[in-house]
Order: C-alpha cells, then structure tokens, then sequence
C-alpha cells in the first residue's frame, strides 16, 4: 500500500554528516541533563504513600492539588482514578512523617473542604521496593538492547547491529533527556513507553536495512551512498502510513487521555518522532561510516555471481 511513489531518489546521505552533528549535540546535552538534573522519579521508584479517595460528586481535580500543595507537597499527581469521583495520589515520603500520619494528615485536610470525601485505600511503597524497581528496570533494558544486538547481528551483519543499537539508544537517551530537562515524572508507565520505543525504532531501522539488502542484489552499480538513499526513499510512502497512524492514536492519547496516560504518551510521542529521524538519519548514515558494501550481505555461492538476471557477465567464471 502506498499513498505515492517518488520517481527520483532524494540524496539523504548527502546531508548525513551535519544532521549526525547535530544528533550528537543532542546526544550530549541529553546526558548533560541526565547527569546534572536526573530524573524525577515517581513513588513507585522512591517510595511514598499511594491513597484513593472518593467522592459523592465527580471531583475537582484543581481544587484538590491546591489543597495538596497547602500541606507542603510540590507536585504530586494528583488523578482520577477508574471513575471521575476516585481520586488517586502518589505522595513521596517526607522526612519524620509515616505513612499512616501522612495519610491521616491529607484525608483530614480533603476533608475539611469537602466533609463526604471516603478513604478507599492507602499503600505504602518502601524504598527498597522503589530500588528494586530502579535495578529490574535497567536489566530489562540491558536485555532488550542485547536482544536487538543479537537479531540484527544474525539477519544482517554486525555492522548493521551496531548501527541500529546507535540509533535505538540515541532515541532512549533522548527521552529521558527531555524528562530530566523539564523535570517530568518518570514512572513505570514511562519505562514501558521507553522500551515500546526501543522495540518500535529497531522495526523501522529493520525495514530500512532490508531494503538496503534488496536493493544491493537488484542495483550492481550503484555505490553504498546511492543505494542506502535508493531504500529510503522508496520506504518514505510505507513510513508515513505507519507512523502517522500510530501517532494519531498516541496523540490522542496525549490530549485525550487525563494526567493518568499524559506522560505514558508523551514519552511516545517523544520516541516516535525521534524515531524516525534516527532509522534515517543515524543508524542509516552509520551503517555507511562503518563501510558497508554489497558482499556484506550478498554471499558469493563461488562460481556464480549474484548479478542481476540480465547481466551478461552473471554467472561467469572467473
């Protein structure tokens, strides 16, 4: 399925060295941010107080943060719940409180603006569950890159595995730059996001290099630099009918989805969009700085020649 066909390749690797200038700048400031700011971790992450409370009437978000944040919390997320009326808050743990006081001390204060408020339930997340989380977070990550590594290495060649874990990794250091830059929660439902994007980058860098394989057996004469602008170009109709529709519904997501899915979809969107750019314009341009040619992936059967059906010259011996 294609909306349109480009008729003449567009020379993207003409432009590969200042755009991959300019993912390393970004590369490094994201680090930058990371190293200096860090991430704003969530309760699951540090430990705190996870309360449910409920109303008679749909709640007044708004009002309940201001309340919130007269007791000297700066920003909990404060978010509704399953219905309108359920309210859930994540409170991080404040030095010489337990968890029961400071529960106590939020439902006495819900209730004083509004007296028919219930307490659903109440947990508290210790911090060793939250370092817990932080290590089991960064081995799933860590075995997901070596996964990639490891598939791309035995479909492709090594230097295309190198080249996609570059790209893939550009795109997760990116998002969390920009979580550590603004200073966003960084939750479980954020850490999902990050590893859909690393399982959805390497599936457009995939297609990208499967192209590049085609077309290596297809065009003899073409050089590297033609052939990879040769593969984009003809995979631009397929990339934005399959981003564009898995960007609406995570835009939707983002608008339409409350506090609960905004971050969740805004690291997507994030990825997404970064994505794209990384397939082209970093594992694509460094799978051509580390020299890839056609007998990279086009094996010699020895007294054949894999050339093109109509090649005079397919098939001799030399």
């Amino acid at each position: 399925m294609e909306f349109f066909r480009i008729r003449r390749d567009i020379p993207f690797m003409k432009h590969a060295l200042v755009l991959n200038a300019i993912s390393f700048i970004t590369f490094i400031a994201a680090v930058f941010f990371l190293t200096t700011r860090g991430l704003h971790l969530s309760v699951e992450f540090t430990g705190g107080t996870v309360m449910e409370v409920a109303y008679e009437q749909p709640a007044d978000l708004e009002s309940v943060r201001k309340v919130i944040e007269g007791l000297g919390y700066q920003e909990v997320p404060v978010q509704n719940f399953g219905t309108s009326r359920d309210v859930l808050l994540r409170l991080p743990a404040m030095q010489g409180q337990s968890s029961g006081q400071q529960s106590e001390t939020v439902l006495a204060a819900l209730k004083a603006q509004n007296p028919a408020v219930e307490l659903r339930r109440t947990e508290f997340v210790g911090p060793q569950v939250g370092q817990e989380l932080v290590a089991n977070g960064l081995k799933a990550l860590g075995l997901v890159i070596v996964g990639i590594m490891i598939y791309l290495a035995f479909r492709f060649e090594w230097k295309y595995a190198v080249s996609a874990i570059i790209a893939n990794l550009h795109d997760v250091i990116i998002i969390l730059g920009f979580f550590a830059f603004f200073q966003w929660e960084f939750s479980l439902a954020v850490l999902a996001a990050v590893l859909a994007v690393l399982g959805y980058s390497v599936n457009e860098s995939v297609v990208i290099f499967d192209r590049i394989r085609e077309t290596f057996r297809r065009q003899r004469k073409m050089t590297p630099h033609q052939v990879i602008d040769h593969a984009i170009t003809s995979t631009i109709s397929r990339t934005i009918i399959t981003h564009g529709s898995t960007q609406a519904m995570v835009l939707s997501m983002l608008i339409f989805g409350g506090p609960t899915l905004f971050y969740f979809s805004l690291a997507l969107t994030i990825g997404i969009c970064f994505g794209i750019y990384s397939s082209v314009f970093v594992g694509a341009a460094v799978a051509m700085w580390l020299g890839i040619k056609r007998e990279d992936l086009i094996k010699s059967s020895g007294t054949k020649n894999d050339g093109d059906p109509g090649d005079p010259n397919s098939g001799a011996v030399v």
